[in-house]
C-alpha cells in the first residue's frame, strides 16, 4: 500500500514540474488572453422530466374523495303521436298565356279610313304550317286646300307555306299587291282654274305579283339560299320584272372557312314614253356578285376580311362592267358589354327599281330613267355598349361616296292645258342621278326597363356634297325619331311614335314655252309628326284601341305640293282566335 502511495506521489510531481516549465515556455512566446469556447446548447431525453398528472401533497392531513351516486327514476309514457311524411313545398306557377293562332283588325277613323288586317295559320301537322295574311288601308281623302281627289288606298294578300325537317327547313311564298294614289299635287297657280282641273284624271295604281322561296340547311357547306320573282306594273303601261337568288356557303381551304355570299340579279322593265317623247323607255341589266369575308376572332377583338366583286351586264346599252369593293369590318370589346368600339369600309352596287321608287314615293311619274348606284364605299366608326342593364347606347358616324346615287325631283310644270299629260303640271316627280358624298353622325339610346315599359331615341344628322346637281334633292339634313311602348297594366297598354324631318331642298322649274324653262329652288320646310295609341284588353281575345295621328295638326309637306292629313283619328277592335 505504501509503495502505490508512494508511486502516485511521484507521478503527481513529476506532473507538476512539466506544467510549469510549459507555463513559463509559453508565456516568453504567447501572449496572455481569455479564450471562451461557447457550445449550443443540445438538451437530451435525459435532461427533461414529466410532470406528474396527480401532483404530490405534502399537506399534513388530505381529505379523501367522496364518492357520487346517480339514481334515474324511469317509467314507461303511453304516445299516440304520430309524423306525418314530409311534403315537398310547391311553387305557385302562373296561368300560362293562351296563344291563338290567328287574329283579325278592324279600325275606322277620320277622312274616311279604313284600316284591316287578317292572318290566318294553320298547323297542317308538327312539322308543316300554312299561311296567309292579309291588309288593306283606305282614305276617301279631304285634304284642306287640295285642288284634285286625294284619296289612296293600299291592299295586300300573301299565302306562305312552311316545313321544318331534321337537316333544312324551306319556306315558299307567293303575295299579289293593288295601290291606288292621285297625282294631287298642283301648283297654287291652278287654283282658280276649276274648268281644267276636274278634266285632269290623275289615278295612279301599281300593280305587285311576286313568288319566291327560302332554304336552311344545318350542319352542311351550304348554309342558306333564296330566289324571289316579283312583276311590278301600273295602269299608265308601266312594266318590270326582277328575278333575284341569294346564297351563302362556307368554303374550306386548308384548316379555314371562307364565308362566301352568291347573288344573281336579274332587272328589266320599261314606260310607254319619256316626259317630253313619246318614245319608250327601256332599261336592263343582270348583276352577278360574289363576297368571301374571313373572320378572325382574337379575344375581344372580332376582325372580318373580305371583298365584293360584282360583273354587270346592261343588255340595253350593250355594256359591261366589273365593280370591286372593300368588305371590311372590326369590333374591339373595350370594356366587356359597357364600351364596344366598332367601324368598318363597305361597298354595294345597289339595284335600283321601279318597284323601290314607287313605294319611297309614290307620286313618281311613270318616265323614270333607272341605272344602279354604284356606292364606291362606307366608312363608318361608332361606339356602343350599355350604360345599366336596362340601358343601351349606340353612337356613330360615316362618310358615304356614292356615284349616280338617285335623287326626287319635281318635274318640269307645263302649262300647255291641252297636250300635256295629267302628272305633267308640277304634281309628279322624276328621278336624277349624280355623284354625291354623304357625312353623318347618329346617336341612339334603347331604355328596356322591364317588359312593360320600352323607350327609343333616335338623332341623324347629314351633310351632303354633290357634283353636278345644286343641291341634294329632297336629302333632310336631320332625322330625329322616339318610339314609345308601355303596358300601363295587365289590361290597359299605350305607345307613341315621334318623328322630326329636318329642311330639304327641291327644285320648281316652269316651262312657259315662252322664256323657256325657268327653276327656282325651295326650301320645304322641317316637320314633327306624333302618333300615340291606346288600347284595353277586354279578355284574351278581345281588344279594343284608339290611335291619333299627326297629333301636332300640322299639314306639312313631305314633298313638294303634296300637304298631308292634318289630325287624323281611329278606333278599331282585335280579336284573335283558333279554328
Amino acid at each position: 500500500m505504501r509503495k502505490h502511495i508512494k508511486n502516485i506521489i511521484s507521478a503527481i510531481f513529476v506532473l507538476s514540474v512539466a506544467f510549469g516549465f510549459s507555463q513559463k515556455k509559453s508565456n516568453d512566446t504567447i501572449n496572455t488572453g481569455v479564450i471562451d469556447v461557447v457550445k449550443p446548447y443540445t438538451p437530451t431525453i435525459s435532461d427533461a422530466f414529466k410532470v406528474k398528472e396527480v401532483p404530490s401533497t405534502n399537506d399534513e392531513t388530505t381529505q379523501a374523495k367522496k364518492e357520487i351516486k346517480y339514481n334515474i327514476f324511469s317509467f314507461p309514457v303511453a304516445s299516440t303521436f304520430t309524423p306525418a311524411k314530409g311534403k315537398a313545398a310547391t311553387v305557385d306557377k302562373a296561368k300560362p298565356i293562351k296563344l291563338y293562332d290567328n287574329y283579325a283588325t278592324l279600325g275606322v277613323g277620320t277622312y274616311t279610313t279604313i284600316l284591316g288586317d287578317v292572318y290566318l295559320n294553320h298547323a297542317i301537322n308538327r312539322n308543316e304550317s300554312f299561311g296567309t295574311y292579309i291588309s288593306h288601308h283606305s282614305s276617301g281623302g279631304g285634304i284642306e286646300n287640295v285642288l284634285l281627289d286625294d284619296n289612296f288606298s293600299d291592299s295586300k294578300i300573301n299565302i306562305n307555306y312552311a316545313s321544318r325537317l331534321r337537316d333544312l327547313s324551306w319556306n315558299a311564298e307567293a303575295g299579289f299587291g293593288y295601290q291606288r294614289y292621285n297625282w294631287y299635287g298642283l301648283p297654287e297657280n291652278y287654283a282658280n282654274n276649276e274648268a281644267f282641273t276636274n278634266t285632269l284624271d290623275v289615278n295612279h295604281s301599281f300593280f305587285d305579283a311576286h313568288f319566291g322561296s327560302d332554304i336552311t340547311f344545318e350542319d352542311t357547306y351550304i348554309n342558306s339560299a333564296s330566289f324571289l320573282f316579283r312583276r311590278f306594273g301600273d295602269n299608265q303601261g308601266s312594266g318590270e320584272n326582277r328575278f333575284t337568288f341569294k346564297g351563302k356557303v362556307d368554303v374550306p381551304i386548308n384548316d379555314y372557312e371562307i364565308a362566301t355570299n352568291v347573288v344573281v340579279d336579274y332587272l328589266g322593265g320599261g314606260f310607254a314614253n319619256g316626259y317630253n317623247t313619246n318614245s319608250e323607255i327601256n332599261y336592263g341589266n343582270i348583276q352577278v356578285g360574289i363576297s368571301p369575308t374571313y373572320e378572325l376572332i382574337e379575344d375581344d377583338l372580332t376582325l372580318q376580311l373580305g371583298v365584293s366583286l360584282f360583273y354587270m351586264n346592261d343588255r340595253e346599252a350593250n355594256d359591261s362592267k366589273i365593280y370591286l369593293y372593300p368588305n371590311i369590318t372590326a369590333t374591339y370589346r373595350l370594356v366587356n358589354d359597357v364600351l364596344i368600339a366598332y367601324g368598318g369600309i363597305q361597298g354595294d352596287l345597289k339595284q335600283n327599281s321601279y318597284y323601290g321608287f314607287a313605294n319611297e314615293n309614290p307620286f313618281v311619274s311613270p318616265t323614270l330613267s333607272i341605272t344602279p348606284t354604284d356606292q364606291l364605299y362606307n366608312a363608318y366608326v361608332g361606339l356602343k355598349g350599355k350604360v345599366t342593364s336596362n340601358v343601351s347606347y349606340n353612337v356613330s358616324g360615316r362618310y358615304l361616296a356614292d356615284r349616280s346615287k338617285a335623287l326626287f325631283i319635281n318635274n318640269i310644270t307645263s302649262f300647255d292645258m291641252l297636250n300635256a299629260e295629267d302628272y305633267q303640271y308640277g304634281n309628279s316627280f322624276g328621278v336624277v342621278y349624280d355623284d354625291v358624298k354623304t357625312l353623318g353622325l347618329s346617336g341612339e339610346i334603347n331604355v328596356d326597363v322591364n317588359r312593360n315599359f320600352k323607350l327609343a331615341l333616335k338623332g341623324e344628322t347629314f351633310s351632303y356634297t354633290t357634283d353636278d346637281q345644286a343641291e341634294a334633292w329632297n336629302l333632310p339634313d336631320f332625322k330625329g325619331s322616339m318610339f314609345l311602348d308601355y303596358q300601363i297594366s295587365e289590361k290597359w297598354f299605350a305607345g307613341a311614335n315621334l318623328f322630326y324631318v329636318g329642311k330639304r331642298k327641291d327644285l320648281l322649274s316652269v316651262d312657259d314655252n315662252i322664256m323657256g324653262i325657268v327653276s327656282t329652288e325651295i326650301d320645304l320646310d322641317s316637320y314633327f309628326d306624333a302618333n300615340v295609341h291606346v288600347g284595353y284588353h277586354v279578355n284574351n281575345q278581345l281588344s279594343i284601341f284608339a290611335k291619333a295621328n299627326n297629333m301636332a295638326n300640322q299639314g306639312y309637306q313631305k314633298w313638294q305640293n303634296y300637304p298631308v292629313q292634318s289630325a287624323q283619328f281611329l278606333a278599331g277592335a282585335t280579336y284573335k282566335f283558333d279554328f
